[in-house]
């Protein structure tokens, strides 16, 4: 039988390779528009983004205090320390199935999932927190998708009424340049969100084993969380750009610089309020909505149909593969 620090040692490693994919995974949300518009090379685009991923990694925990408690309620499922392997595990292979099919699936929800399933299969529904999964993850899942939307239409067509009298080629000269400002904002907010989740649920780990009294976020926690996603920021993520830069509609820097703005803006806010949104599920929305004040056809909608529908399978399939692993692992490690 293998010996429970061994056991939490594989926890914090397999949560930190969960990091690395979601790093490589979600690449694509902060540079697939300004390598798609050819304002980056793909080789600088991935350097800024690893960076400045890792640098937002590092700003504040409001994000993983509600993954670290918000989800599942930690005195009930305080007993089970296969929980959060499970979780992570499930949410791995779900990132790593998604990045194969080259769909922009959400790898917060994934992880989400994951730890909803494992909780249940641990203690029911009693283990979970159900007002803060509504408040915090439902509702987030719904109106961030939608604000994207929205924003993303309306600062587009803020930017085609000021710059209707200028010629074509110098706006896209402007945007040009913008575009690399939007893009590096982008990078920051979503390691702002995305690396906190990790951080959350590798502190609600060390709360299950005893290492700390209560969810506070340690700072060795923190640091590597962001190294793993800048490291997997750093591989890139090409199938997924070729998606959201391509195939939805076709980018000009305009369009890319305003979805960027668009999303970083969605995205400070609600890592302001600890809300962990799908960062993936904001940008795609942003370009949705950019891609519409062209015309409503330029979008791909057959395109859309196929995320929306990923997006809402997410949360039960990794559930229910984090539910299986949950009770494999139980007998495997006979806690």
């Amino acid at each position: 039988m293998f010996e429970i620090p061994f056991l939490l040692i594989a926890i914090v490693v397999t949560a930190l390779i969960f990091d690395f994919t979601n790093g490589a995974h979600d690449c694509a949300n902060a540079i697939a528009s300004v390598v798609s518009t050819k304002v980056l090379t793909p080789r600088t685009a991935v350097t800024m983004a690893a960076i400045l991923n890792l640098v937002g990694a590092l700003m504040g925990t409001k994000v993983a205090l509600t993954l670290g408690s918000g989800i599942v309620r930690p005195d009930i499922v305080a007993g089970s320390q296969v929980l959060v392997l499970a979780a992570v595990a499930a949410a791995i292979f779900w990132n790593c199935l998604t990045w194969y099919f080259g769909i922009p699936s959400s790898s917060s929800h994934s992880l989400i999932g994951g730890l909803m399933g494992a909780a249940f299969a641990h203690a029911g529904a009693g283990a979970l927190n159900g007002h803060s999964i509504i408040t915090k993850v439902i509702l987030p899942l719904i109106l961030s998708p939608l604000a994207g939307f929205v924003v993303g239409f309306l600062l587009m067509t803020l930017v085609m009424v000021i710059f209707f009298r200028y010629r074509r080629q110098a706006v896209n000269r402007f945007f040009g340049k913008a575009q690399v400002v939007s893009a590096a904002f982008m990078a920051f907010t979503h390691g702002l969100n995305d690396a906190q989740k990790t951080m959350g649920v590798i502190t609600l780990a060390l709360f299950l084993f005893g290492q700390i009294p209560s969810i506070a976020v340690p700072f060795w926690v923190k640091l590597s969380c962001a190294l793993a996603m800048g490291m997997g920021t750093g591989l890139g993520g090409w199938r997924i750009i070729k998606t959201m830069g391509h195939k939805i509609f076709k980018l000009e820097t305009s369009h890319g610089a305003t979805a960027e703005t668009s999303a970083s803006l969605v995205i400070a806010c609600s890592s302001a309020i600890g809300a962990p949104i799908s960062t993936t599920h904001t940008i795609t929305a942003c370009i949705f909505g950019v891609g519409s004040t062209k015309r409503f056809s330029a979008v791909r909608w057959g395109v859309v149909g196929n995320l929306i529908i990923a997006w809402l399978v997410t949360i039960p399939a990794s559930a229910a593969v984090s539910a299986l692993l949950f009770f494999s692992l139980t007998h495997l490690f006979k806690v």
